[in-house]
This record gives C-alpha cells, structure tokens and sequence, in this order.
C-alpha cells in the first residue's frame, strides 16, 4: 500500500514507539491520528507536525471511547487505512511468593489493557477498513500490532504482561485470516529493547547490562527503527500474517 495521501491511526502515538512512526508516517505523506490517553503530549505533537494530523483522547480500555476515536477520525479524514497499534504497559509480579499468590486484580488489568484493549481496537480498525475502495492488489487496510519479547521469552516476573503479549501474537494470523477476503492485512511486531521513556525509568546500570546482553548491534532498538519496520509492512503488501521480532537477535535469560 502506498502511504502518501492514506489514514493511519496511530495508537500510543503521542510517546515513544508510536511517537516514531506518528513522524516518520506523517513525513511519508499520510494523514495521522494520534490516539492516545495524554492529552498534552498528543496534542503538542500534532502541533509539531501542523497539517495533516489530528489528537483522539482515547483509553484503549474504555470502548466508548474507541468507538468515540474512530468515529472523530472519519469525520476528519473519511477513511481509514492504516492501524498501528502501539498502547500498552507492563507489570511485574511472580505468579506466587511467600507473601501470597499474584494479584488477579492485577493480572486482569493487564490483559484488560494490552490483549483485550488491541483486540478492541482491532475490531473497529478491521470494520471501517472495509469500506476503502481497494487498489489493484484489492486492498483495503494494513493492521499493525505491538506484542514484545517477553511473548516468546518471558523474564521472571513477566507472567501477566508475558500473557498479554503471547495473546497479541495469537492473533495476528487470525486477523489475516479473517480479513483476507476484503483485502485487509494484519502483521505484529516484536520489539525486544529500545530506548523509549518507560526504558529511561529504569535504573542507568540496568540499562546498560542489558544492552550488553543484545548480540549486534550492542545498544537499545531506536524507536524509528520500529517505525521503519511499520513502514515496510504497510508498503508490502506480500506481508500477511506475520510476527516479526526487532531485537538485535537477543534471546531474553530468566532474569
């Protein structure tokens, strides 16, 4: 799919990964919604970018207003194109330690925001796409996703984001599957380490041992490394059904 002149909807887009390719998708000529649930950050970096972008305050875990973001892009751009679906957070937790079992209350939270929040998005994404007139291809829409890692190698501790993610992967090929006949398609990203805000909350040290642990190249993933991979999985349209890691080929150890 050509970007120049498309809709994409970029959640988390006000910060970090989805700040990236917010950027890097607007340079590309596209119109840009920035969905996100901080109000200040998502409108200051429309402002940075001027034309062609709009901020959507949006909970991925409040349906109303998932359906209220979607409903205000369409009523600015007509159609959407593209979903890059960047919100989410973690936790950690044990499943069980001496002082008691996990928090289910916890556990929920996150799936609640990082499974069933993308699923949500997912849903409205797919249903609007739909309607785009398709391109010679018979394409409609390209859904990108977000999972991590801790999918495929969870760290001590990571159980309900490691859970979540898992969930993310899960579905990517049943998205592709169940969107083939519009044309739409859906792939995931797996980013391993980069350097983003909730990476600079953690401790320099820890950071740096980290870094050491990626076998090349040794430092943290550039978030417009991630928004790079968007990029080329929005203008391929043989990608389908894919998870793709981005990680400088580490392999997460237990702890």
């Amino acid at each position: 799919m050509r970007i120049k002149g498309k809709t994409a909807f970029v959640t988390g887009g006000a910060s970090g990964l989805g700040a990236a390719t917010v950027r890097r998708l607007h340079g590309l000529g596209a119109n840009i919604v920035v969905a996100d649930i901080n109000k200040d950050t998502g409108e200051a970096i429309c402002k940075e970018l001027g034309s062609r972008a709009i901020f959507v305050q949006m909970d991925i875990t409040n349906p109303d207003q998932v359906k209220a973001g979607f409903d205000r892009a369409l009523k600015e751009f007509k159609n959407i194109h593209i979903l890059v679906h960047c919100a989410g957070t973690g936790w950690v937790g044990k499943i069980a330690g001496r002082e008691g079992p996990h928090d289910l209350n916890m556990f929920i939270k996150i799936i609640n925001i990082n499974l069933i929040g993308t699923f949500d998005v997912c849903r409205w994404a797919a249903f609007y796409m739909q309607s785009n007139e398709p391109n010679a291809d018979g394409e409609r829409g390209v859904i990108i996703n977000t999972a991590s890692i801790a999918a495929f190698d969870p760290q001590i501790g990571q159980i309900a984001y490691c859970a979540s993610k898992a969930g993310v992967v899960g579905m990517t090929l049943a998205i592709a599957r169940d969107m083939s006949k519009p044309g739409i398609r859906c792939c995931t990203i797996v980013p391993g380490a980069f350097d983003t805000p909730l990476m600079k909350m953690m401790p320099k040290e820890l950071n740096d041992a980290l870094a050491a642990q990626i076998p090349f190249p040794k430092r943290f993933g550039n978030p417009d490394e991630y928004a790079m991979l968007a990029q080329q999985i929005v203008e391929n349209t043989f990608l389908n059904g894919e998870t793709i890691r981005l990680d400088g080929a580490i392999r997460m150890p237990p702890k």
